[in-house]
């Protein structure tokens, strides 16, 4: 039972992120029926994405990520794709962290130290660059203590807006902005670059667990948690919710306690900020053999320039980097799984269904949902 239960905080602590803060602006511009809508459906698609992955991870001998299993099972070209849209996403992310960061840091400390967003973006990249500069070791010291804030943050607001939730608020349905919520509920439920961590650690501690089985509830927790979160938000400031949840809770709540809650948020997206930026560092270093200093340069520099030329719509940039995860990377999971139950190295311990009535339906809402928030 402990086991399993570390196997499955191990998958639920990197689902949630940064994604969760965005939820509750997107629900309220859509309404609550657009919004409980996408939950379930994308909850549903995003069970079998991460299924879909553990079952490649279990069916490939070695220990690899999704560039690595494009490469072994689509070739040269899935390689390349997967490399390009693993890059996008990651930068896209980055920035999105670099916005939240700043934000999060005038609703905490501003009252204190009276900087704009903009200045305590930089800092919070200048002490990111120096964890990410002195690699893995150093982050794994901080990445535990940095994890528990998103959690206790996330229980915080919970605890003292829960008395402060009003029926009136929740909004129904709003036409123009429904398909809004698509790219920021997906982005904020994929969770599938733990799945391999997930597996070695079964692997590793001779566990009798089944990786389906902790794929399917360390996602439907963290699903559970988002909804949480986000209702309570939404119940508590309505149509004065803000992209970043916080700022819109400071009339209700009172500037202490949200800015606490913010700062905690701040712990959160350090961590995730720093495991992102190290891995993408060392992407650049062995899959596209970039010296350090210049791959510290890109991982931080290209988000951070982005920031200052103008990016700075924090919802915009999940719900794309939402969007092209789910019509990419979605897809070439699909494409990655069929050959690997073709042409896979070993037996897996679970086999997901696959049957066209599925991956219709699953393409469908990837691609149709995409296409829909990114047009419509």
């Amino acid at each position: 039972m402990r086991n399993f239960v570390l196997a499955v905080s191990t998958m639920v602590g990197p689902i949630i992120g940064a994604g969760i803060f965005g939820m509750p602006y997107v629900v309220a511009m859509s309404g609550i029926i657009p919004g409980l809508f996408y939950f379930i459906v994308l909850t549903f698609v995003v069970v079998y994405l991460h299924l879909f992955f553990g079952e490649i991870c279990l069916r490939t001998e070695g220990k690899h990520r999704l560039v690595g299993y494009a490469q072994i099972y689509l070739g040269a070209w899935g390689k390349l794709f997967a490399s390009f849209v693993l890059l996008f996403v990651l930068l896209g992310t980055l920035l999105a962290y670099l916005i939240l960061a700043g934000d999060f840091l005038v609703v905490s400390l501003g009252s204190v130290f009276p900087f704009s967003a903009t200045e305590y973006t930089l800092l919070f990249t200048a002490l990111g660059t120096f964890f990410v500069i002195k690699g893995r070791q150093l982050i794994a010291k901080a990445e535990f203590l940095l994890n528990i804030g998103i959690f206790a943050a996330i229980f915080l607001i919970a605890f003292f807006a829960l008395p402060a939730v009003r029926v009136e608020n929740f909004p129904m349905l709003d036409m123009p902005s429904m398909f809004l919520p698509f790219g920021v509920i997906f982005f904020a439920l994929i969770g599938w670059e733990a799945i391999p961590e997930v597996a070695s650690f079964i692997k590793d501690t001779k566990s009798n667990i089944s990786l389906a089985k902790v794929i399917v509830v360390a996602t439907l927790i963290a699903a559970a948690l988002c909804f949480v979160f986000t209702a309570i938000v939404v119940g508590v400031s309505g149509i004065h919710t803000t992209q970043d949840a916080f700022a819109g809770l400071v009339q209700f709540l009172g500037e202490r306690i949200v800015g606490f809650g913010a700062l905690l948020g701040v712990f959160a997206i350090a961590s995730s900020f720093l495991v992102i930026a190290n891995y993408m560092k060392n992407a650049l270093r062995h899959d596209f053999a970039i010296p350090t200093a210049v791959a510290v340069l890109l991982t931080v520099g290209v988000p951070l320039f982005l920031f200052l030329v103008g990016f700075r719509q924090f919802i915009s940039v999940i719900g794309i980097v939402g969007i092209v995860a789910a019509a990419a990377q979605g897809m070439l999971m699909i494409a990655i799984l069929k050959k690997a139950k073709q042409a896979g190295q070993r037996k897996p311990e679970f086999s997901t269904p696959f049957s066209r009535p599925l991956i219709y339906f699953i393409s469908f809402i990837l691609l149709g949902g995409a296409l829909a928030d990114l047009f419509l």
